[in-house]
């Protein structure tokens, strides 16, 4: 996962746990879940507004003075 070895793991949940204390952390989980809902969320509707868009076909001839 990302290079990291289970003792960086281990080291890193404590170090969050230090700095947010355990009550806050189901807090933290809720809020940091529903954020990632939302961005991919938001990504598939900017993608179904790409494909909605219309095409411009302009197949009339156009002439240029030289």
């Amino acid at each position: 996962m990302f290079g990291l070895g289970m003792g960086e793991l281990v080291i890193i949940g404590f170090i969050v746990v230090l700095l947010f204390g355990g009550s806050k952390l189901p807090q933290l989980g809720g809020s940091l879940g529903k954020a990632m809902t939302n961005f991919k969320k938001g990504l598939r509707e900017g993608n179904e507004e790409q494909n909605v868009l219309p095409i411009k076909n302009d197949n009339s001839k156009k002439t240029f003075e030289a």
